[in-house]
């Protein structure tokens, strides 16, 4: 039996102010990264607690000899791997040296803390303002509370796991399903919008000197400086799988719709039946 047509329709997606804000966070958002590895790259290792156990980090990048050539090494608790070339040793034939993260992954590409924290302050504070203008737009035009939080359907342990089966076929929704984010997205949004996010800002606030010397407590509540950096890391880690996957779902899943629904907000559903 043959499949019923299917037509076409543009749907109103994503509104001006949800649009503006996702550009600019992604500025922002490459800029917060590659300046964050520069300023990781200032001390390669991390620790637990108030201060560094030098001879203990759980995480290390560092550069050694072997057999007379330099080698790079990462280590990540009890684990140490080889990684020459990416982490720990790195940069042209001729010109390379110690370092934690390439130079094509810093702002600067050269070593400068200075600059790098620079750029990483500034643009802080952009990605922080730009949040809170996402919120509240999107507080005022519903779209927090009509499209972000899970419906009475979505609620089910048995809804969820469907929809982890099809996404892991690369099935995506269509017809009505498609007019709104299914619970997948909803809880991934959620847990980095409102736990991710502002987890990595107090971390990164905590350690800022200002903060020290008028909120004190911030580093207690984190267990110290160093569990704060380390736990900062692990939210930038965790940020960029975030980005990793999502721009893979839209290469896999329509990379025009995708790119127009976030320009023009005007996203194309496949509606089945069409003409019956």
């Amino acid at each position: 039996m043959a499949n019923p047509p299917s037509h076409q329709e543009l749907i109103y997606r994503h509104a001006l102010v949800t649009r503006i804000t996702h550009w600019i966070n992604l500025l922002a958002l490459i800029f917060l990264i590659l300046s964050g590895l520069q300023i990781f790259n200032a001390h390669p290792a991390l620790y637990w607690g108030h201060k560094a156990t030098f001879a203990q980090p759980w995480l290390s990048m560092t550069a050694t000899e072997r057999d007379g050539a330099p080698v790079g090494l990462t280590q990540i608790g009890p684990v140490t791997l080889e990684t020459t070339g990416l982490f720990g040793y790195s940069g042209k034939p001729g010109m390379a040296q110690p370092r934690g993260f390439p130079s094509w992954a810093t702002i600067p590409g050269y070593r400068a803390l200075v600059f790098g924290r620079h750029w990483h302050f500034f643009f802080a504070w952009v990605f922080v303002l730009n949040g809170l203008v996402y919120l509240s737009g999107n507080l005022i035009n519903g779209h927090l509370a009509r499209d972000m939080f899970l419906n009475r359907d979505q609620l089910s342990l048995k809804h969820l796991w469907d929809e982890i089966k099809t996404h892991a076929r690369l099935q995506f929704p269509k017809g009505e399903e498609a007019r709104r984010y299914n619970a997948i997205q909803k809880l991934t949004y959620i847990a980095v919008i409102f736990g991710l996010l502002p987890l990595m800002f107090l971390t990164g606030l905590s350690m800022s000197p200002g903060i020290n010397a008028s909120q004190p407590w911030m580093l207690d509540v984190f267990g110290g400086r160093q569990s704060a950096r380390s736990l900062h890391f692990i939210c930038a880690m965790l940020v960029i799988t975030f980005i990793v996957v999502h721009v893979a779902l839209v290469l896999v899943s329509g990379v025009f719709n995708n790119l127009r629904s976030m320009i023009t907000g005007r996203y194309a559903i496949e509606i089945e039946g069409a003409g019956q």
